[in-house]
């Protein structure tokens, strides 16, 4: 058996069967009026088993992995990259492209890195092209696998609550012989709602449009990468290829990037 959807359906019965087995105990557990653990097991078992039986093994093992890059900066810190891909294009014009090998394993970024030992191979232009994409179409799926995973336990954990509240509004009714007990076991009800709605509104689901936000900029950073580099093989002047990659940065990426140029600049001559 897949073991994510093992683990998925336990997590979902127990999100089911703690609060029918110890729903008085956990009552007890309250914390003013709006902590409760019985919805706080219901939605947060419930979700996240839901997410393991609908979702591979690995998009659950990378959920830490995607929200720590939720809260890293995106692709706006890459004008020295692009700075570092106008260098090039200089050398290249002024020693050849065979010159740019010594370069290679100076390179950070493995798609830049790859792009331009197959330039300096002498690999035809549409072929660079053809498995640069095919990288770039990947690396999209995999991203979009990941926020994936998000958008889902988004659309589970309302559910969830909701059925949380099915569970307590049986219990309220299960017991209207103790009227004194109606109304803090009607608000623990609603409270499994209100918790549903707002884990998806306010974690689930924004972390993932975070995450499709940030992989659309890196997508479109690579192409940007990429026509540089098929710039490069074609001989463009450098500074018409800094002219195009620099329209992609920020005012402040802009200088860094010409920074790195004129570094390299002044290191040449």
């Amino acid at each position: 058996m897949d073991s994510s959807t093992l683990i998925g359906l336990v997590l979902g019965l127990l999100a089911l069967l703690i609060p029918m087995a110890f729903g008085e105990a956990l009552t007890a557990l309250r914390l003013g009026q709006y902590i409760s653990a019985e919805p706080i097991i219901i939605i947060g078992f419930g979700t996240i088993g839901a997410g393991f039986i609908s979702q591979p093994m690995e998009n659950m093992k990378n959920l830490i992995t995607t929200f720590r890059v939720s809260l890293r900066k995106g692709t706006e810190a890459n004008g020295e990259l692009i700075g570092r891909i106008v260098q090039l294009a200089e050398k290249a014009r002024r020693e050849g492209l065979l010159s740019l090998e010594e370069e290679i394993n100076q390179i950070n970024d493995p798609f830049l890195q790859k792009g331009m030992q197959l330039v300096i191979d002498g690999t035809d232009p549409e072929l660079v092209r053809q498995v640069l994409e095919i990288d770039l179409n990947l690396m999209e799926k995999r991203h979009e696998s990941n926020y994936g995973a998000w958008e889902a336990m988004g659309g589970f954990a309302p559910t969830f609550g909701i059925m949380g509240t099915v569970l307590g509004l049986v219990k309220v009714l299960s017991n209207l012989s103790d009227p004194s007990s109606l109304g803090p076991a009607i608000a623990t009800a609603f409270l499994a709602t209100f918790y549903g709605i707002s884990s998806a509104n306010v974690f689930w689901l924004p972390i993932a449009n975070k995450l499709r936000k940030k992989t659309e900029e890196e997508v479109l950073f690579r192409q940007v990468m990429l026509d540089g580099i098929l710039s490069i093989q074609a001989g463009d002047n450098p500074r018409i290829i800094q002219e195009k990659l620099e329209g992609f940065l920020s005012p402040k990426e802009r200088a860094a990037a010409e920074a790195v140029v004129a570094a390299g600049a002044a290191q040449a001559a």
